[in-house]
């Protein structure tokens, strides 16, 4: 029998050090995936799953790191029970082979998924706000409005090349191009 944890961080700025310092003892292998919780294809994940056999046990250590939503996590909780492998979150303690195990894990699936809808709305709400406020979201320009009107000038008197001025600014061609034609559109 295998214990083999499945981690899962959403970016690279993440650390996995408290799942990793959580698992590491107790499981034979750790598989460590860096991705949105709602993407698409998670090929670690599928890759662990494939490779339990009858006997093993999946380990996670916090239900939201494995799974997108109650139904999927409730589905692959019977899909593993089929398969007759094991499954525990170590942080909530279930033993999912128990029927209250089971019920338990239900309820922190569906709880786990709630609180995840509340930050998404949470998040867009004070986007939203901010952007009421006048607050600009998102990587700041590259080019100042000077610097865009100062390459527009240049352009058009053919003292300058596109590619000239992106060398100049340290940006790419499509920077300027795109910092020229917003300028253009803008109601100034």
């Amino acid at each position: 029998m295998k214990k083999i944890a499945y981690l899962r961080i959403s970016t690279q700025e993440q650390r996995p050090d408290r799942q990793i310092d959580g698992l590491r003892g107790l499981c034979d292998e750790l598989h460590i995936e860096v991705l949105s919780a709602v993407s698409a294809k998670r090929p670690i994940f599928e890759r662990v799953i494939a490779s339990l056999k009858a006997g093993d046990a999946l380990v996670v250590w916090d239900l939201d790191r494995a799974f997108r939503s109650t139904i999927d996590a409730i589905l692959t909780a019977e899909k593993l029970r089929e398969r007759e492998i094991m499954f525990q979150i170590i942080s909530l303690s279930i033993d999912t082979a128990t029927p209250h195990g089971e019920f338990a894990y239900t309820i922190m699936a569906a709880a786990a998924q709630f609180e995840r809808r509340l930050l998404c709305k949470r998040t867009k709400e004070g986007l939203e706000a901010a952007r009421r406020r006048g607050v600009r979201l998102g990587r700041p320009p590259k080019l100042t409005p000077e610097q865009a009107m100062d390459a527009r000038d240049r352009l058009e008197s053919n003292l300058a090349t596109i590619q000239s001025l992106a060398l100049e600014f340290d940006v790419s061609i499509w920077t300027v191009d795109r910092a020229i034609k917003k300028l253009m559109l803008s109601p100034c």
